[in-house]
C-alpha cells in the first residue's frame, strides 16, 4: 500500500525543513527514554487523522494524555519504568470516520480509525477502533520494541468522546475528558481490567448478571464476608478509605449488567471517568507495568562462579519516590548491607565456595497481594569460590545514566545515579544540595530532607563528572471561581439553583498543572473543564445534568464541603483547601412576573407573583396561600405577609418594615432590610447573609444562616406567642 511504502521516507522527508511529507509518512520521536527498550516498558503513542499541518495539533493532544497520566497512579510512581516515544504520523486527510455519526464521512488514514468500531452500525458510536495491523507496523519503527515490552496508544485527530481498549488503546485526541480517557483504556489493554459500567449501550440498562464467579480481579458475586472467609478478590483491602472515594466494599453492578455482580468502589476509573484506580485495579496495574520491565536491570553476571575478590553488583529499577528494597545473603545469612554493591573482600570468607543471593523486592504499600509481592520480586544467585583470582577488567568508575535532569525534581522524589561496576572499586558518589553535603551512594531521597519551598539545585559528583538537577520544592497553588451566589461570607457560599465551578491551578514554573476536586470528603476528581468543552466550567445541580445518557454535576441539597488542589509538571501535590456551599430549595415558579416600576399599593391574592428587579413604591401584602419571588430590586414600603405559601427575598432590598407570619416557607437570603422585621411560626425559615437595619422579632422555629452570618442588628429576639413588647408591638403595628 502507498501509505506504508511512504515509511520508508520518514526520516528524510520529515528531517529535512523544505520536504513536504507524503501522507503515511513517519518518524519516531523519543518524549521520555529512561533506559534500553528492552529493559523498559515501552509505550508507543501515534496519530491518526492529523494532516502536516495538524502535527503540532497531535505534540499537543500527546502532552496533554501524558501530563494527566503522570498525575495518576501508578504511572505517577512508575514513571521511571516507562519509554514514551511519539510516532508521527501525517494524514492526507484530517479527522477520522463516523465522527460523531454513522452518517459522518469516510476518512481515508493511516490507521483508519472510526467511530462506531469502524462504521459498523452494530457497533456503539463511542468505540473507535483501527487497523491494528497498521498500527503494529508503525510501532515496529520504534527500535528496540516488541509486542511483549511495549503497549499502544493511538489518538485520533477527534474532539468527539471516544475510545477503546483490547489489544491496542485509542482515544479521541482532543474532547474535553480525552486525556482521561487514555489511562482508562490502557487499563483495558495494559492492566486486563474489565469496564465497571453497568451498562453496554448508554441509557440502556444491562440487566441482571447470571453467570459464574468472575475472573476480573475486581468483579464478584461473594460477599464481603466470604471473601474475608475464603480470602478472595479484594479481602485484603475491604474496609479501607477507596482512593476513588468512599470505602472499598461491594458496589452492584459492572461488567455491563446492572445486578448480580459488586465492584469494590463507588466510582473507580474504570466506572467514572475522573477519578483515580481504586486499589483493586492500582494493583493490578502495578503489577503490569513491572512486568513488562525487569527489576534488577543488569548485575554482575553469574554463568559461572566468581572470585571472592571483587564487587558485586545488582541494578535495581528506580520508582520516583521510592528506592526498591536490597537484601543480600550468604549460605543462608542475610547481612545487614542494603547496597546494590557487595564488596566480598570484606565478609572475611573462609576457603571454599559459598552461595551469595542478592533478592531486590518493591516494598510498595500499592500491593498486598503475596502473590503480585512474589511477582514483582526477583533474586539473582552467585557461586563464589575463595580459589579464583578476578583478573584486572579495567573498567573505570564512571556515570552512564541518572534520574532525567531535563525536568525539574519533585519535593518527594528519589533522585539516582547508576554507574559502571568495575570489580575491584565501588564507586562513590558525591551528593550536594545548594552546595551543601547531601550525602552519598546511588539513591537520595529528597522526601528525607524536608525541603524548604523554593528551588534547589542538586548535584551528583563521581571523578571528574557532575550532574545537576533543579527540585521543584515549590507546590502548585489552585485558584477557584464560582457563578454569583446569593449570599457569601469568606469561603461559604449560598446557592437556590445550579452553580458553576472553575478551577485553575498555577505553579511557578512551565509545565502542565492539573486541577482535583473532591466533595464531602469523596474521591479525588480531574478538573477537565465540562464535558462538552475544557472551557466550560464545571456545573452543579440537584438532578444533575444529562450528557449522552451521563449525569455530571449531581449535588443533593444541603451543606457541602469542596476540596480542591493541583498537581504540578514535577509531581508536587499542592496543600489542599476548601469552600463550603449551601444549596437550597429554589423559589417556586412564577405564575405572574412583574418588572420594572411599580407605583402605589401591591396585593399578591393567589398564585405566585415574582418581582424581578422590579422597583416598588408602597406596600406589599401578601395573603394567605398566596406566594412572593422578589429577586433584585427595591420595595419603598412595609411588606406584610400573614400564612402565605413561601415568601422569598433574594438580594432584595426592603426600606419597610417586614413581618412575615405562619409561612410554609420563608427564604431571606443576600437581602437588605432597612426596617423592623418580625418572623414569626414560620416552617423552616432561613435568614442568611443580610443586613438588618431595625430591630429583629422571631417566634417559634427560629431562622438558620446557613453559616453566612447576617449584619445590622443582633440575633434574633426570641418571643413566646402572645408576649406583648415594645419591639414586638412596633415591628407588628408597622407591618399593619
Amino acid at each position: 500500500m502507498r501509505i506504508f511504502a511512504a515509511l520508508v521516507l520518514a526520516a528524510a522527508l520529515l528531517h529535512t525543513p523544505s520536504a513536504i511529507a507524503e501522507p503515511g509518512a513517519a518518524t519516531v520521536v523519543p518524549v521520555q527514554v529512561t533506559g534500553a527498550p528492552s529493559k523498559r516498558f515501552n509505550l508507543i503513542v501515534m496519530g491518526d487523522g492529523y494532516t502536516e499541518a495538524e502535527q503540532a495539533k497531535f505534540r499537543a493532544d500527546v502532552d496533554r494524555h501524558l501530563n494527566v497520566m503522570w498525575s495518576i497512579e501508578p504511572f505517577k510512581t512508575y514513571r521511571n519504568y516507562i519509554n514514551v516515544y511519539r510516532v508521527d504520523i501525517v494524514s492526507g486527510e484530517s479527522g477520522i470516520s463516523c465522527d460523531p455519526g454513522l452518517d459522518a464521512p469516510r476518512k481515508t488514514t493511516p490507521l483508519g480509525m472510526g467511530f462506531w468500531g469502524r462504521c459498523n452500525p452494530n457497533s456503539v458510536q463511542r468505540l473507535i477502533t483501527m487497523d491494528n495491523a497498521a498500527a503494529t507496523r508503525y510501532a515496529d519503527l520504534v527500535t528496540g520494541t516488541s509486542s511483549g515490552n511495549r503497549q499502544i496508544l493511538a489518538l485520533g485527530n477527534s474532539g468527539t468522546y471516544g475510545g477503546a481498549g483490547g489489544s491496542y488503546a485509542t482515544a479521541s485526541g482532543s474532547n474535553s475528558m480525552s486525556a482521561l480517557i487514555s489511562p482508562h483504556e490502557l487499563g483495558h489493554s495494559l492492566g486486563g481490567l474489565q469496564d465497571e459500567y453497568d451498562y453496554y449501550q448508554r441509557g440502556v440498562p444491562g440487566g441482571a448478571y447470571t453467570g459464574p464467579e468472575p475472573s476480573s480481579a475486581h468483579h464478584t458475586l461473594l460477599t464481603e464476608q466470604q471473601m474475608r472467609d475464603q480470602q478472595k478478590k479484594w479481602w485484603r483491602w475491604l474496609g479501607e478509605p477507596s482512593e476513588s472515594g468512599g470505602p472499598v466494599g461491594r458496589y452492584e453492578g459492572g461488567m455491563y449488567y446492572t445486578s448480580g455482580v459488586w465492584r469494590p468502589s463507588r466510582h473507580s476509573m474504570m466506572k467514572t471517568l475522573g477519578y483515580y484506580y481504586d486499589q483493586v485495579s492500582r494493583e493490578v496495574m502495578v503489577q503490569r507495568i513491572i512486568a513488562k520491565t525487569m527489576v534488577i536491570q543488569d548485575a554482575t553476571p553469574d554463568e559461572r562462579p566468581v572470585g571472592a575478590d571483587r564487587v558485586l553488583w545488582a541494578e535495581p529499577m528506580r520508582p520516583v519516590g521510592h528506592a526498591l528494597a536490597i537484601t543480600w545473603n550468604v549460605d543462608g545469612k542475610d547481612l545487614q548491607s542494603h547496597e546494590q554493591t557487595l564488596d566480598l573482600r570484606t565478609l572475611g570468607l573462609a576457603p571454599g565456595t559459598h552461595t551469595v543471593t542478592v533478592t531486590v523486592s518493591d516494598p510498595t504499600g500499592f500491593v498486598r497481594d503475596p502473590a503480585v509481592r512474589a511477582a514483582i520480586t526477583r533474586p539473582r544467585t552467585w557461586t563464589v569460590d575463595t580459589s579464583l583470582t578476578t583478573p584486572p577488567d579495567g573498567v573505570e568508575a564512571a556515570i552512564v545514566s541518572s534520574t532525567p535532569t531535563d525536568r525539574p525534581l519533585g519535593r518527594a522524589d528519589v533522585a539516582y545515579v547508576e554507574t559502571t561496576h568495575p570489580a575491584a572499586t565501588v564507586p562513590e558518589i558525591s551528593w550536594t544540595l545548594d552546595g551543601g553535603r547531601a550525602g552519598t551512594g546511588t539513591d537520595l531521597d529528597l522526601g528525607e530532607l524536608d525541603l524548604k519551598p523554593g528551588t534547589h539545585t542538586l548535584t551528583a559528583t563521581l571523578g571528574g563528572k557532575t550532574l545537576t538537577w533543579q527540585v521543584d520544592a515549590d507546590r502548585p497553588t489552585t485558584r477557584y471561581e464560582l457563578s454569583e451566589p446569593l449570599a457569601t461570607s469568606g469561603d461559604t457560599y449560598v446557592y437556590n439553583g445550579p452553580f458553576s465551578m472553575r478551577l485553575t491551578g498555577e505553579d511557578d514554573r512551565d509545565g502542565y498543572v492539573v486541577s482535583e476536586s473532591r466533595v464531602d470528603g469523596d474521591g479525588w476528581f480531574n478538573y477537565f473543564g465540562w464535558p462538552t468543552s475544557s472551557e466550560l466550567p464545571w456545573t452543579f445541580t440537584e438532578e444533575g445534568t444529562v450528557i449522552d445518557s451521563l449525569v455530571y454535576g449531581k449535588l443533593p441539597r444541603g451543606r457541602h464541603t469542596i476540596e480542591y488542589r493541583s498537581i504540578d509538571a514535577a509531581g508536587n501535590y499542592g496543600g489542599a483547601k476548601s469552600f463550603t456551599v449551601t444549596t437550597i430549595a429554589p423559589p417556586p415558579a412564577c405564575t405572574s412576573t412583574l418588572t420594572g416600576t411599580h407605583r402605589g399599593p401591591l396585593t399578591v391574592a393567589g398564585g405566585v407573583t415574582c418581582l424581578d428587579g422590579a422597583e416598588v413604591t408602597g406596600p406589599v401584602t401578601v395573603k394567605p396561600g398566596a406566594s412572593l419571588v422578589v429577586t433584585g430590586g427595591r420595595i419603598t414600603g412595609t411588606l406584610t405577609a400573614a400564612e402565605p405559601a413561601s415568601v422569598h427575598l433574594l438580594k432584595a432590598s426592603v426600606t419597610g418594615a417586614l413581618s412575615v407570619r405562619g409561612a410554609k416557607a420563608l427564604t431571606v437570603v443576600g437581602a437588605d432590610l432597612r426596617g423592623a422585621a418580625l418572623l414569626a411560626g414560620n416552617t423552616a425559615p432561613i435568614l442568611s447573609g443580610t443586613t438588618v437595619r431595625g430591630a429583629l422579632v422571631c417566634t417559634g422555629e427560629q431562622p438558620v444562616d446557613l453559616g453566612v452570618p447576617n449584619k445590622g442588628t443582633g440575633p434574633c429576639v426570641k418571643l413566646s406567642a402572645g408576649v406583648r413588647g415594645g419591639a414586638y408591638e412596633a415591628v407588628e403595628h408597622a407591618g399593619q
